[in-house]
């Protein structure tokens, strides 16, 4: 599992709990059946977990599609019902997490993320300042096209950007964002 909190773990994780519990009930429930009765069953399953999670750090596609991608709900304060029917997020929840947040209109926000955990990440606008979200080119030496459809670029851009930071090809670059000035920042891989 790692640092994370009971609201971050991935539904994989939160699964593999309850069936650890659920199995250490039956051995509770029957002390007469042999210990290995339980201890295979969880072996196995902490093995997946630990599998899954092995996997999940190295691979980015087995991660969008095992706990999901980050949804852009609000930009510029306005809000993608499509998206949130896609998400199947309703408005009392969006705005359920803006009051938390000590948000009271929409409109006071610059841009609001739903994060693969159902928790919202907001920014808020600030007065004659431009917004800080930045978007993601390159996560774990792997294009996002979906970072490069939200800022209207394509492939060949972002090549030619990485080789102006003096990098050969996209594998030696770990993340790379841009702000909305357009101003890149790029972290090398050092594995």
């Amino acid at each position: 599992m790692g640092k994370r909190e009971i609201g971050e773990l991935s539904v994989m994780d939160l699964v593999v709990f309850i069936m650890l519990a659920e199995i250490a009930v039956f051995l509770i429930e029957k002390p007469e059946d042999p210990l290995w009765f339980a201890i295979v069953p969880m072996s196995v399953l902490l093995t997946i977990q630990l599998v899954s999670a092995w996997i999940s750090l190295k691979s980015q596609k087995f991660r969008n599609w095992f706990d999901g991608k980050p949804s852009l709900i609000i930009r510029h304060g306005k809000i993608d019902e499509r998206e949130m029917k896609r998400q199947r997020y309703n408005f009392n929840d969006l705005l359920m997490q803006l009051r938390e947040h000590g948000i009271q209109q929409v409109n006071q926000v610059d841009y609001a993320i739903l994060e693969p955990t159902g928790k919202l990440s907001i920014f808020e606008k600030k007065e004659g300042e431009e917004s800080d979200y930045a978007v993601v080119l390159i996560a774990d030496g792997e294009i996002q096209y979906s970072g490069l459809q939200t800022i209207q670029k394509n492939k060949n851009w972002l090549l030619n950007e990485v080789k102006k930071q003096g990098y050969s090809s996209i594998d030696q670059v770990s993340l790379c964002t841009i702000s909305p000035s357009g101003q890149l920042f790029m972290d090398e891989r050092t594995e």
